[in-house]
């Protein structure tokens, strides 16, 4: 005589085992039943829980103009920061998007088309010699 018992964890464990290997045959009733637990995980879950809705890039490099390299910043990070400071804090901002440390030469605003409100900045860097 056979003990069910024991049997039961076995028969649990070789499931477990075969739905995470994925050991299901292509067509099965199995196979249709995980294929639609991960759609139904896909398309259900709400995009909150991963907190990865995408964020435009506040550091942006532009193709060169004259020689001369662009970067736009978004306005949030120099807005605040005195003009005599910008320069600096430019620098920083394209070293940690850009791993380069190019010297920063001005940076101009760039504003709406009443100059009322900043929609960003340009920072220029010097022409390569």
């Amino acid at each position: 005589m056979t003990d069910s018992s024991a049997a039961a964890p076995e028969a649990e464990n070789g499931f477990l085992k075969r739905l995470i290997f994925w050991e299901f045959s292509r067509g099965s009733w199995q196979y249709d039943v995980v294929v639609a637990i991960i759609l139904l995980f896909i398309f259900l879950t709400p995009r909150g829980w991963f907190h990865d809705q995408p964020k435009e890039s506040s550091v942006v490099l532009l193709p060169p103009l004259h020689g001369s390299n662009r970067v736009f910043i978004a306005p949030e990070l120099l807005e605040h920061v005195p003009e005599q400071l910008r320069i600096a804090r430019a620098e920083a901002l394209v070293h940690k998007r850009t791993g380069k440390t190019w010297r920063v030469a001005r940076v101009e605003p760039i504003r709406d088309d009443t100059q009322q409100e900043i929609k960003g900045f340009i920072a220029y860097t010097p022409p390569a010699s």
